[in-house]
């Protein structure tokens, strides 16, 4: 990995909107800051300029605050302007959650990939998969406390409450292709980790990359490892993302990520992401070499503030998927099962 870089970013718009509010970020590039109801507080909408109208890049979640902002938009700042369609980053409510509504109110088209459709649509009409005695398991046998997976294994529900569905047809995005948006070729790149195959758009011609989550000012994104593929690498997804992205995003580029305010020094911020995630595996590579520790018990390891049972769910998810990356490039060892069946882990140094 990288080394830790520290060169500052640059804002070129350091005061985001208000709630609600539309600024020009870029010639045909509007910036649209919607609330959300989480500690992570707000989501960056994009519509950029399309032929006479505007496309939108994701949408924020499904609740009553959001659909009025996007009333009052329609009727203020867009009012007499034409939505061409949507395109979606990946399947999160926060950025999928109004795709039904939108769409259908305005027989918009849909462009995603395939992959963020389709399971987008398999939590939908799989949710008794969440609440199953398996995903419970996943949680109790690598060491978190009974009362909290059992709370965790119905906290996957609210995401059916925050969404209102995807239309029955998509365009699908793939990686390495152009997508013209406007007078603009974006070029499409994908990758995991965060999501499974988030979509990010770049114009070379005019350095503005939009970035989703992948690659943020100020935050890390959450990487986690989830009950359905107790087994995957995320972590490893992601440094490989960022380590493409820096080869093909120029560094002097305009980023437009969905949280936090756009930037410019997009090489030394995936530098310094980079950098975060390798102080974390040093930080379980110390722990597990005093004794074997399960991810239950590692939580506190890289989580040193008090959580609440759904902080809990996504710290266990982090830790686990640095787990899970240690022990695949062989930084850490697996120990015989031990009382209870927690497994655990040790370090390999």
């Amino acid at each position: 990995m990288a080394s830790h870089i520290t060169a500052p970013l640059h804002f070129p718009h350091p005061e985001a909107p208000p709630n609600g509010g539309i600024v020009e970020v870029a010639p045909g590039v509007r910036w649209f800051r919607l609330p959300l109801p989480f500690s992570l507080d707000h989501i960056n909408v994009y519509l950029i300029e399309d032929n006479g109208g505007w496309a939108v890049l994701d949408t924020g979640i499904d609740d009553q605050i959001t659909r009025d902002a996007w009333e009052a938009a329609l009727a203020g700042p867009l009012a007499g302007t034409r939505l061409t369609r949507v395109i979606a980053t990946h399947f999160h409510p926060d950025h999928i959650g109004l795709v039904g509504w939108l769409t259908e109110r305005f027989g918009l088209p849909l462009a995603m990939s395939r992959t963020e459709y389709f399971f987008a649509q398999t939590l939908r009409a799989n949710s008794d998969a969440l609440r199953s005695a398996a995903h419970q398991a996943f949680y109790h046998d690598r060491g978190l406390a009974n009362e909290i997976s059992k709370s965790l294994r119905t906290q996957g529900l609210s995401y059916l409450s925050m969404v209102t569905g995807l239309p029955t047809t998509f365009t699908r995005l793939i990686a390495g292709q152009e997508l013209r948006v406007g007078g603009r070729d974006f070029r499409i790149y994908t990758g995991g980790g965060h999501a499974l195959e988030q979509v990010m758009l770049y114009c070379a011609a005019d350095k503005l990359f939009f970035a989703a989550d992948q690659v943020i000012a100020k935050i890390s994104p959450n990487i986690s490892v989830w009950p359905w593929e107790p087994a995957a690498n995320p972590l490893g997804e992601y440094l490989q993302s960022l380590a493409d992205l820096r080869e093909v995003i120029a560094g002097d580029s305009f980023v437009l990520a969905a949280h936090n305010l756009p930037f410019v020094g997009v090489h030394s911020r995936i530098d310094t992401l980079l950098a975060h995630h390798r102080e974390r595996c040093d930080l379980i590579a110390v722990a597990t070499r005093e004794k074997p520790c399960s991810a239950g018990e590692l939580v506190p390891v890289l989580f040193q503030r008090p959580l609440d049972p759904h902080q809990t769910g996504f710290a266990f998810g982090e830790v686990l998927a640095h787990v899970n990356f240690m022990l695949e490039i062989g930084e850490l060892a697996p120990v015989s099962v031990q009382a209870g069946n927690v497994m655990r882990v040790s370090s390999s140094a």
